[in-house]
């Protein structure tokens, strides 16, 4: 089993390069739309997390002599699996307004359709589940212990509080045009009902 897990990571590996290409010709997109990035100081830390991640799992394994478990291994596997499939499912659902940064574009329309529907930063549901399922597939508890931590400083500390920021400024500049446009102050909620559904950015 130590190979099949080997080239699991080695798959989430390339599944990563994908998302990257994808989020350069969204970049792309947004930017030749007035869009604008946030929070630059915090991706390089994210994307050195998220690339230790697949490093540690793989060494931790290893040295460490981790056992395949299971009736862990296969549950974790199969989270990891649903976690993959949600973040697509995210970045299929905003198409080129998904990105690894945080841009936003003004004046796009709210985005209410697959899991934003339901959920506000879906896409970090699944980066969570997937820093947890991914390690214990082959049982490296050190590995998804460490990764949750560091992932919850970022997500909590700079990646949400820098997305909610950028689309406070969207939503302010929405309402402002709404009440120019009425000749009155916009209703409560007029300008967003979902604001996080109007993001460039899910990643």
């Amino acid at each position: 089993m130590l190979t099949v897990y080997l080239v699991l990571l080695g798959a989430t590996a390339l599944e990563r390069l994908a998302e990257l290409v994808v989020s350069t010709r969204n970049a792309r997109w947004s930017f030749a739309r007035g869009g604008t990035e946030h929070g630059r100081g915090h991706f390089p830390p994210m994307v050195a997390l998220h690339a230790g991640l697949l490093v540690a799992c793989a060494v931790e394994v290893l040295v460490a002599d981790r056992p395949f478990v299971p009736v862990l291994g296969w549950t974790a596997l199969v989270l990891t699996l649903a976690s993959q499939a949600l973040r697509w499912w995210c970045i299929t659902t905003l198409g080129p307004r998904w990105n690894t940064r945080v841009i936003v574009v003004p004046g796009l329309p709210l985005v209410t359709g697959g899991p934003y529907r339901w959920l506000r930063h879906p896409n970090y549901v699944a980066v969570v589940v997937e820093g947890i399922a991914l390690p214990l597939v082959h049982t490296a508890w050190v590995t998804a212990l460490a990764f949750t931590l560091l992932n919850a400083v970022l997500l909590l500390g700079f990646r949400i509080p820098s997305e909610e920021r950028a689309l406070g400024l969207l939503d302010a500049d929405a309402a402002g045009t709404a009440a120019a446009e009425d000749g009155a102050g916009a209703p409560a909620g007029h300008a967003g009902t979902d604001p996080a559904a109007r993001r460039s950015d899910r990643a």
